[in-house]
Formats: structure tokens, C-alpha cells, sequence
């Protein structure tokens, strides 16, 4: 491949200098357009305009300047069609053999607070995206560069044996395509809901890699970690590792499970989980308090769990922690001496989150074989809830906190879910069974002797009565749950037979 011209038109302007000095030193004509050919101008790198080249002035602020033959003729002319050279020549356009272009700053400019619809609009790329798809469509004969990271692999190839490999142009033209599609899948997704269309005839979503995983939910998996362009900082994608080994498959959806439970409370909370599952969830006045109460929940199944935390781990809380097997322990922030106390196990990951920032609820994505289910995060809290007391008796003001706590978490249990709590924590939770009334013969189980004067939590309406009377014979006093079954009156017959307090919310909070 001999080649002669390259056009270089880049937003992200990190070691373009130095790149296309290199380029010139090969003996290779540049074209350029606005800041990018100032900046070059300006480190004594000679440019030629792109108005030089199509004979026509950039136009509309910029708007229009590439989208000319004199451009796209030299990107898409195929080199072997003797038809598509022949025009060239008959209308005075040279081919374009390497092009270097990445895009305006669409994902930066709506990550601003304060950015206006019109500033966003202005920031979507039409050029350079065509000129890029036209290159990469013709990458046999155009090497076609969008990311900085490849500028060192172009010129090694060039320098060695005077053309780039088609492997390399292949793999080029394949990250541009990805590139684009990213591009046009945020700017879909921004007009999208800027529009207010909540169920479009199609869906394109784009994600970022973050890293490689050693492999995915089992060792003979493959897996990696993607992450949204624009996130929240309350995301696990956000998490800064202070210590312990990378982290896996299993771990990721563990602590993501963990953190969006953490996140339901004001107040000092610790979060145990285990297979995607709570096993114990703790408040308190105190992060020591909140910690040691989500310990004695389930300490059997808190061992070699995650731990997600709402405050700054202090000493106290570390040497608690620091007394079990845990894989992850998830904060806001560890003061020194917690850090110094953990770190002495060499494995154990500490991550830092900013566990308490707004977040703003987004579409859930499930796939299926072959498909993939969209729906809206269930953002559902109790204070958002209608709520009516069909029995004779109401909660107590110490019933109302246990059943308010055992609500939060339910929501987070796979399905069918039984969760009982009492005195700032759980002490029981059933989780993913296949009737109802196993997973509250589970929960009543493990809570034991507890279970006497706790409340429970439903995640959905009872279909008949012999979950509100394993309950009520095992000591529970008050309920909660959506209510709306044909056979309600029976559930409430069974709890005013007991004096159980029953309230209903009219909200299931199914977890599959």
C-alpha cells in the first residue's frame, strides 16, 4: 500500500501532535479541518485545509464541511475498480488512504447538570460519523483510526513494512463500526427520553468495557464487566478498590444485590448477602450497632458473604468484621485504622461507593434466549404505599418498625419471599421457594425463638390461609403484605383469630 494522504479531524486531541509529525515524516500529505488544524498549525506541522481540498468553505458554524465529494469520493473510490479510479481522474479528486476522526463530545456535554437541550443538539457528530462509516466501509483500501490507543500500532506497521496489515484494517474498521453504533445508541437513548416515549418500537443500548473477568458465573465461562457511558455514583461500575483481589462474576452480582439494599436506608445499616439472597440485614444509632445486628441475624450463612455498609467504617465495626470470613465489605469510606485492621487479610476486597448519592431509577434489562425484557426499576418504598389495616387489631408503634424493615427487604428477596423482622433486624428470611408457605416454614426456622412477637413480610398477597397460620403459631404478631387475593377475607379471618395485625399495601414486590 502506498500511502500518500490522510485526513485528521479529531475532538480528542490526546497525542494527535506527535502522531501525525510521524505521519509527515513518512511522507504522508495531512488535510485537516478547524481546531484540529490550528492545533497542528501551531506545533509547526504543515496542513492542508479542508476547504483547499473541495474547493468550498465550511458553512452553518461548522455544520457542514467533510460532506463533499472531493472527501467522500477519495474515501469510498475502491481502488481495484478501474470505473471508480477513471472518475476520480475525471473529477479531480485524490484518494484519501488513512483517516483519522473521532467524534464531538456527546456522552461529555448531556453528563453536565446544567446541560440545555440545544447545547446537546449541537453536539451531535454528522461528519465525522460519515466519514468514518465510509472508511470503514472501504477499509481495504482506507486505514481508518477512532481510538488514540491504535496511533502506535498504524505507525509500527508502516514503518516495518510500509502498509498496514489487513488483519489490522479489518480490526480497525470493526472498533469504528462499534464506535458509531455507541455514538447513535446514546443520542437514541437521550431523544428518547427526552421525548418521553416509554415503550419504543426498538431498543439499541451501548455499554462500556471495564474490565476482563477470570470467568463468568463458573470456571469454564467466559465473562466481562461492561458499564453505562453516564452512571451514577452510587453504581458498584463507580467503586474504587482499596485492597483484595479482583473481583468475579459472582462477586460483581453479589455486591450490586448488597448495595441496592443498603442504599433503601437513612439511618445506619448493614447488609449481609449470600448467593444474590440477604441473609441479614442490621439498623442502628451506630454502624457498630447496625453491623452487629445484620451478624447475628444469620451468622451460620454470613460467613464468606458481602457486606454493604451506609457509613465510614470506624475501628470498632472493622475488628467485629475482622473476626469472620467475608469476600467484600462495601462503604461510603474506612477511616485509617479500620483499613490497617482489614488489610491484614490479604484476600478480602474493600470497596469504597458513594453509597448515598442520588440516584435516579432506570430500566432494568433482562436477557432471555434470543430476547431481552425491559421494565422500570422498582423504586416502590413503603412510604409510597396505600396502606389499609383490614384486621381487627392495628400494628404497634414497635410492630410498625419491624414491619416497615421487614417490607424494604422483601422487596430484594427472590421470590416467593418471607422475610421476618424484629428489633432493628431480620431474623428470618425464606427465599425463592416454590410455594409460600415454605419460604415463611424457612424463615420461621431460622428465626427460632425470635420469631416470638417479630412481624413478616409477604413480597405477595397469600393465596390461602396457612402461611398467616404457621406464622401465627409461631409467634408472630403482625403482617404485612399486598393483599388483592380472591381469598383475603380468609387470611384476615385466620389473623383476627390470632390477634395478628395485617396491613396491606395494594404492591407486589415479585423477585425472579
Amino acid at each position: 500500500m502506498d500511502m500518500k494522504r490522510a485526513l485528521v479531524s479529531v475532538s480528542n486531541k490526546e497525542n494527535i501532535v506527535p502522531f501525525v509529525k510521524e505521519l509527515v515524516q513518512l511522507g504522508i500529505e495531512v488535510i485537516s479541518t478547524g481546531g484540529t488544524k490550528k492545533l497542528l498549525e501551531e506545533n509547526g506541522v504543515l496542513v492542508t485545509g479542508i476547504s483547499e481540498v473541495t474547493g468550498f468553505p465550511e458553512i452553518m458554524n461548522g455544520r457542514v464541511k467533510t460532506l463533499h465529494p472531493s472527501i467522500h469520493g477519495g474515501l469510498l473510490a475502491v481502488r481495484q475498480n478501474e470505473e471508480h479510479m477513471k472518475q476520480l481522474e475525471e473529477n479531480n479528486i485524490k484518494p484519501i488512504d488513512l483517516v483519522v476522526v473521532n467524534l464531538y463530545p456527546f456522552k461529555e456535554t448531556i453528563s453536565k447538570e446544567d446541560v440545555t437541550f440545544q447545547e446537546a443538539i449541537e453536539n451531535i457528530d454528522i461528519g465525522g460519523p460519515a466519514m468514518l462509516r465510509a472508511s470503514a466501509k472501504n477499509h481495504q483500501d482506507v486505514v481508518v483510526i477512532v481510538d488514540p490507543s491504535d496511533y502506535d500500532v498504524v505507525l509500527k506497521e508502516l514503518k516495518e513494512q510500509n502498509e498496514v496489515s489487513s488483519s489490522v484494517k479489518k480490526k480497525l474498521a470493526a472498533k469504528v463500526f462499534r464506535h458509531t453504533a455507541a455514538y447513535d445508541a446514546l443520542i437514541a437513548e437521550y431523544l428518547t427520553n427526552e421525548s418521553g416515549e416509554e415503550d419504543p418500537e426498538s431498543v439499541t443500548v451501548t455499554f462500556e468495557k471495564k474490565q476482563s473477568l477470570r470467568y463468568g458465573e463458573n470456571p469454564h465461562q467466559k465473562a466481562t464487566f461492561y458499564q453505562k457511558p453516564i452512571r451514577p455514583k452510587s453504581s458498584l461500575t463507580e467503586a474504587i478498590q482499596l485492597h483484595g483481589k479482583e473481583l468475579s462474576y459472582n462477586n460483581i452480582k453479589d455486591a450490586d444485590a448488597a448495595l441496592q439494599i443498603v442504599k433503601e436506608f437513612k439511618k445506619p445499616a448493614a447488609v449481609a448477602v449470600k448467593h444474590m439472597n440477604p441473609c441479614g440485614v442490621g439498623t442502628g444509632e451506630t454502624l457498630f450497632e447496625a453491623y452487629t445486628r445484620a451478624y447475628e441475624a444469620d451468622s451460620t450463612s454470613i460467613f464468606g458473604g458481602i457486606i454493604a455498609l451506609n457509613r465510614e467504617v470506624d475501628k470498632e465495626t472493622a475488628e467485629k468484621m475482622h473476626e469472620i470470613f467475608l469476600e467484600i465489605i462495601i462503604a461510603p469510606s474506612f477511616t485509617q485504622e479500620a483499613i490497617d485492621i482489614l488489610t491484614s487479610k490479604k484476600n478480602l476486597r474493600l470497596l469504597t461507593i458513594d453509597v448515598n448519592a442520588p440516584s435516579r431509577a432506570e430500566k432494568q434489562l433482562t436477557s432471555v434466549h434470543g430476547g431481552l425484557l425491559v421494565q422500570d426499576e422498582d423504586t416502590f418504598t413503603f412510604e409510597d404505599a396505600q396502606i389499609t389495616i383490614p384486621t381487627k387489631r392495628e400494628p404497634t408503634e414497635k410492630e410498625w418498625k419491624d414491619l416497615k424493615l421487614a417490607w424494604t427487604v422483601v422487596k430484594h428477596v427472590k421470590s416467593n419471599a418471607i422475610v421476618l423482622a424484629k428489633d432493628e433486624m431480620t431474623v428470618g428470611i425464606g427465599a425463592g421457594q416454590m410455594n409460600r408457605v415454605g419460604a415463611a416454614k424457612i424463615a420461621i426456622e431460622q428465626a427460632g425463638e425470635k420469631t416470638s412477637g417479630s412481624a413478616l413480610a409477604s413480597d405477595a398477597f397469600f393465596p390461602m390461609p396457612d402461611t398467616v397460620e404457621a406464622a401465627a403459631k409461631a409467634g408472630v404478631t403482625a403482617i404485612i403484605q399486598p393483599g388483592g387475593s380472591i381469598r383475603d377475607e380468609e387470611s384476615i379471618k385466620k389473623a383476627d383469630e390470632y390477634g395478628i395485625a395485617m396491613v396491606f399495601t395494594g404492591v407486589r414486590h415479585f423477585k425472579h
